[in-house]
């Protein structure tokens, strides 16, 4: 059974008394919850989705079977869960020959990279390749300008048939993407009211090309309805949830000073889930001076990098662990080594990383780095789906402790005002103004 793991989360300046009496805030939480629930402003958590995902996206899904690509237009929580995903649980797609499965590939421009983009239009076949564009608002500048590029690249190559060689992801009603739908016909599925994209991974933005990899995507779903479903069916139950004990938690970090919130990933399968969090983490509560900066860590990667910092740098980090119970083997050692090395002799490698972890949680905690250990089951897409929801509802909880929105991103909004006016686009005359501003300081040059 996959388990939290407590007897180190409180060391040095953090009380466990105080972790508890922000515990107790939890029945006036489970209020607030059942009003959100109602208010339909929660759909990662109520799932109420899933019906109509599970109704039209086998009928898309299999239309793609048809394609040995998938190019996914989409950056931030558009890409992170996706690429967590994949990384997890279609490796295959990364190995020798790069052969994943049926033959299928992936491909995410979670970025503004020209180059890499030339490179994508460039050798991959567009005859082969099917095109999924993710943005709920349908108004995102980097996804959509990536749109434009890819539209015109299928139709000098297809002509006409490029329509059936695009999916756009956006909201159901409005936006540039779901007027792109209705004039040519575009296959669609929905980004459902109020979700947010970096809550939005466990919904057709990553279980769409999940589902081309052969991922097993009603997994992930009853993963994480098993977190889901209990506040869902009773609030009141929150008390005793595992998301709300890592909320008090998080909010007695913060309060005691601890501004860094390392998530150190012992699962390799899952290390792409780091960032993942980061986004989840930073975006949801760095608001009004508050919040922890996520630091997303691999194990055994970062023990021959950052770990130093961690054990020895400045006393301002905690750390959720993330094991698991359950590990293939990998090769095992000859029974023949050189000498000095024959301990090793006849064991599978994964011994070598279970050793790892409990080295570094141990080392961690030896040092006061307060730590909470999230052990899964296993590796497998119903594991990656409860992590997920245990996470995410814990942000949220996080962010009513603090007294912020956890749901908004505000201040993300102005970078994006700002690079609009840069580009001409219309309606901007006050940011503008900031430009002009800004760009009138003489700059201050130093070569390298």
């Amino acid at each position: 059974m996959a388990y939290l793991e407590w007897s180190r989360a409180c060391t040095a300046r953090v009380r466990e008394s105080h972790v508890k009496a922000l515990g107790a805030r939890a029945q006036e939480l489970a209020k607030r919850l059942a009003r959100d629930l109602d208010a339909g402003e929660l759909p990662f958590l109520r799932m109420g989705y899933v019906e109509t995902l599970k109704r039209d996206m086998p009928a898309i899904v299999e239309k793609t079977r048809a394609y040995k690509h998938m190019l996914v237009l989409g950056i931030g929580g558009s890409a992170l869960g996706t690429r967590a995903m994949q990384k997890a649980f279609a490796r295959e797609v990364d190995m020798p020959g790069h052969g994943g499965h049926e033959g299928r590939q992936i491909w995410i421009a979670d970025n503004v990279c020209p180059a890499t983009l030339g490179d994508w239009f460039r050798l991959l076949d567009p005859a082969k390749t099917v095109v999924v564009t993710i943005s709920k608002s349908g108004g995102t500048i980097e996804t959509i300008s990536q749109y434009f590029l890819a539209r015109e690249w299928l139709q000098k190559a297809l002509g006409e048939s490029w329509k059936d060689h695009m999916i756009v992801i956006t909201d159901e009603n409005k936006g540039f993407l779901r007027e792109e739908a209705r004039t040519y016909g575009l296959d669609s599925l929905e980004v459902p009211d109020n979700l947010g994209g970096r809550y939005s991974a466990l919904s057709a933005v990553g279980l769409l090309p999940a589902a081309f990899l052969g991922i097993d995507w009603e997994a992930l779903l009853d993963g994480a309805a098993s977190l889901a479903k209990p506040l869902v069916d009773n609030p009141a139950s929150l008390a005793d949830h595992p998301s709300m004990a890592l909320a008090a938690w998080a909010k007695a970090l913060e309060e005691y000073g601890y501004t860094d919130l390392i998530f150190f990933c012992y699962e390799p399968l899952f290390a792409t889930y780091g960032p993942w969090f980061a986004q989840l983490w930073a975006e949801s509560l760095g608001k009004e001076g508050l919040g922890t900066m996520p630091v997303p860590a691999t194990g055994v990667t970062d023990q021959h990098s950052v770990n130093q910092m961690f054990l020895d740098g400045i006393r301002n980090k905690a750390c959720l662990f993330v094991t698991s119970a359950s590990h293939a083997d990998g090769p095992t050692f000859p029974a023949t080594l050189p000498e000095g090395w024959q301990f090793l002799a006849g064991k599978p490698f994964s011994c070598l990383l279970e050793a790892e972890a409990l080295g570094t949680r141990m080392a961690l905690s030896m040092h006061d780095v307060p730590l909470v250990q999230i052990c899964l089951d296993d590796a497998s897409e119903r594991s990656g789906g409860k992590l997920m929801m245990l996470l995410e509802i814990a942000t949220v909880l996080t962010g009513w402790l603090m007294g912020i929105n956890p749901l908004d991103q505000p201040a993300v909004e102005l970078g994006k005002r700002l690079a609009n006016a840069r580009l001409g686009k219309p309606g901007y005359a006050e940011e503008e103004a900031c430009l002009a501003a800004y760009l009138q300081t003489a700059e201050n040059r130093q070569a390298f």
